[in-house]
């Protein structure tokens, strides 16, 4: 049977013990593991696998040995509660056949089954089984972000309950931005950042916890320096030098943007290409036209200076303080 959508994660969350076990295939390897990760737990709970109820099992062993799988699913536990035989990376040559022996000869009480694998065509045997069993799942997973519910249930699940719109809005975007491992990581420190705190999750939680992207802290900073809020320099390069920012990125990064400005200044009446969204283009301009050609030549010269010296063998002042140097100046002429 297929699962897809609100379905497959109410199965993630609460599978049926019942059953024979889940197929969970996708291109992305990561969101596959965590759905496993997932799903697994559910079944045995947190001690399964220290007691023994979890038989792991990789997918290409399976051809030196197909009736390995059979067997983990026909074992009887020392412990009580319920079993899973995982078997991992299946692939049509080498799992096929001993995975769809262990379907035709499971019975209510066996291990249950659960069995990931990439991206599987239609016509793949291993999907088609599961597919068609009436008493198994099968669940692809693709490139599509998680939903708001199933990010409601995960945070449900840590005891996160008390949460407004704009959070969910706020999450769900970070959900489409951010790879599948990065985004649960992102969870797990927001249920982290909140534990023992009542109060409802802001908007500013989300943002403590979320990855901040180097580039984005980069247009950050820039825009500070072009637009001279100099109260606001140290605390971002500071921010900026903890991330592991290199100061030769920096400079070239600040250098291509006053070169953008420049061009925008000295081309007023022309069209010229401004990287970015709408905002920060309209954003430029503005810092464009505040500056004028002028003061865009003088920051570029102090710019190249600063570049060449930072790219000298002779070198013996501390690199990252010539940037933070060069980012006052600029700041301080941004204002005359």
């Amino acid at each position: 049977m297929k699962l897809a959508g609100r379905e497959a994660a109410r199965y993630f969350a609460q599978p049926d013990p019942k059953k024979l076990g889940v197929l969970i295939y996708g291109g992305d390897s990561m969101r596959v593991a965590l759905k496993r990760q997932e799903v697994i737990a559910a079944l045995i709970g947190p001690a399964g696998e220290e007691e023994m109820r979890l038989t792991r099992i990789a997918g290409a062993d399976l051809r030196k040995d197909p009736a390995m799988l059979l067997d983990a699913v026909k074992a009887i536990s020392f412990f009580p509660g319920a079993r899973v035989a995982f078997v991992e990376d299946a692939t049509e040559q080498a799992s096929a056949q001993a995975i769809l022996q262990a379907l035709e000869d499971w019975a209510e009480g066996d291990a249950q089954i659960v069995v990931t694998a990439g991206a599987l065509k239609p016509t793949s045997k291993i999907r088609k089984a599961f597919e068609n069993h009436p008493n198994a799942f099968a669940v692809g997973l693709y490139d599509d972000p998680p939903t708001r519910e199933e990010i409601e249930t995960d945070l449900a699940r840590a005891g996160l309950t008390n949460l407004d719109n704009a959070v969910m809005q706020d999450l769900t975007t970070l959900a489409r931005d951010l790879p599948p491992g990065d985004f649960r990581q992102t969870l797990e420190k927001l249920t982290l950042y909140k534990r023992g705190d009542d109060s409802p999750v802001s908007p500013e939680d989300v943002a403590a916890c979320a990855p901040v992207s180097t580039e984005a802290a980069l247009d950050d900073m820039l825009n500070i320096v072009a637009e001279g809020r100099t109260a606001e320099l140290d605390p971002m390069l500071k921010k900026m030098q903890a991330q592991g920012a290199n100061p030769v990125s920096l400079c070239i990064g600040a250098t291509r943007h006053f070169r953008t400005l420049y061009s925008v200044a000295a081309n007023s009446g022309g069209r010229v290409f401004i990287p970015g969204n709408y905002k920060q283009k309209e954003r430029m301009t503005r810092q464009a036209q505040a500056w004028g050609a002028a003061k865009l030549e003088t920051a570029l010269t102090i710019l190249l200076d600063v570049d060449l010296a930072l790219r000298s063998a002779g070198q013996t002042a501390p690199a990252m303080a010539l940037v933070e140097r060069m980012f006052i100046r600029l700041a301080m002429l941004s204002r005359r």
